[in-house]
């Protein structure tokens, strides 16, 4: 932030599900990152104008409401287990930013998230700007601290990539449990619970997104959830599955044949993904960008998908023409930390962000045919295919973080087929 400045951060509040029902609690991803500070309701405020450093507004502990909902820190915690320099009751966090700013240079806070915070902040620069033969300066414009703290998290630090490799491995769990029920007659939602029970038996905090098991059709629909459809003999299940450990995310697909066989259409749709995928995970490197990335997998895509009469040639006038987008309509990669989807900018100067060690990200091609499509030939219809894995770029190349998922058709098929 530089010298004289004062940060303003909100913690998350607890969500209602339905009536008096309220979702699991989630601390707000820049929060934790930048105070660990896992329960609802918090602010802090980060200074170098002099002040404290780190102060915590916190809910008081409360014998009572801890009997309904658990254990609080509280003001003492917010010191003892959190390492705050000071501490209060959140109830005064309101009243206290008419003071904060008397030596603050720039103001950093989220405008649009809190209309009361946002008001007693403009209220308070209002007052400084009337009390001006005082000697008060306000500062003159209140920046967005997520452009700081977005560009920190992008960059995983080594504990990170502990954390990140601990959600592969349980993610790993998860995967194989749902390979050994990847048979006709098993519902998605039963490979779903073996998911996520594989999940929370581990210690993970649970799915880190919406676990996504799509059988047969289902395959071709991105972000279908509703899992509850039953697989059929030799038709793929596309499996869309990562756990949060820690804060962190990992964010996994593999598809599998039911009943442990591959058909040949099912087969040659499968290599040609995973072709992109080796071909993609080649370019992860320092220097390299995600475009590059996508447009590596594109080529094997669209090479693979003209080589089955799916696509017309030449396959550079597919690519030229982006005809592949009929069968492949999304990105290769996206970045991964705290959030599945992570924050952190994909452009800079207007150029795209080259690579560096410490940059996590997906790489995830697919083909997707849609069980309508009329150009396909019928055999083709209804397949979906995606391949992900999570990678960590470093100073030589990349760490394949989930490379111990097996995704070989010959380990696919020995893995479902011993179950």
């Amino acid at each position: 932030m530089g010298p004289d400045a004062v940060a303003v951060l909100l913690g998350a509040k607890l969500a209602t599900r339905s009536n008096d029902t309220e979702f699991p609690f989630r601390q707000d991803s820049d929060f934790w990152y930048l105070t660990g500070f896992a329960h609802p309701n918090a602010m802090a405020v980060l200074r170098t104008d002099g002040g404290p450093e780190f102060s915590l507004y916190v809910e008081p502990r409360d014998r009572e409401l801890e009997t309904w909902t658990g254990y609080r820190p509280g003001v003492e915690g917010a010191i003892e287990e959190y390492e705050a320099d000071e501490a209060f009751s959140n109830e005064a966090f309101l009243s206290a930013l008419a003071g904060m700013f008397d030596k603050a240079k720039r103001i950093y806070h989220q405008l649009g998230r809190d209309s009361a915070v946002d008001a007693r902040i403009t209220a308070a620069l209002d007052a400084m700007r009337r009390h001006s033969r005082r000697g008060l300066v306000p500062a003159e414009a209140i920046h967005d601290p997520r452009s700081l703290v977005h560009e920190m998290r992008l960059l995983k630090e080594p504990a990170e990539l502990d954390r990140m490799r601990r959600a592969a491995a349980i993610t790993h769990c998860g995967h194989l449990a749902a390979a050994a029920l990847a048979q006709p007659g098993r519902f998605e939602y039963e490979l779903q619970a073996a998911i996520e029970f594989e999940f929370r038996s581990r210690g993970a905090a649970g799915p880190a997104y919406t676990s996504i098991v799509g059988g047969g059709r289902n395959a071709t629909v991105l972000h279908y959830i509703t899992n509850n459809r039953v697989l059929n003999d030799g038709e793929l299940v596309l499996i869309d599955a990562g756990c949060e450990w820690e804060g962190y995310a990992a964010d996994v697909t593999r598809t599998f044949p039911v009943g442990g066989r591959f058909t040949p259409e099912r087969l040659a749709i499968y290599e040609i993904v995973l072709a992109a995928q080796h071909a993609a995970l080649d370019r992860c490197k320092p220097g390299s960008t995600l475009p590059e990335i996508h447009d590596a997998a594109v080529r094997v895509i669209t090479e693979g998908l003209v080589d089955l009469k799916l696509l017309d040639g030449p396959v550079d006038d597919a690519i030229a023409n982006e005809n592949f987008r009929r069968y492949y309509m999304h990105s290769t990669s996206h970045w991964l930390g705290l959030d599945v989807h992570d924050v952190g900018s994909y452009k800079r100067d207007g150029e795209n962000r080259a690579l560096e060690a410490g940059i996590c990200l997906t790489v995830e091609p697919g083909i997707y045919i849609p069980a309508d499509d009329e150009k396909a030939e019928a055999a083709f219809r209804g397949i979906g295919v995606r391949i992900e894995d999570d990678v960590a770029i470093t100073p030589e190349g990349h760490e394949n973080l989930t490379s111990a998922i097996p995704k070989a058709p010959s380990e696919i098929e020995a893995l479902v087929g011993s179950c």
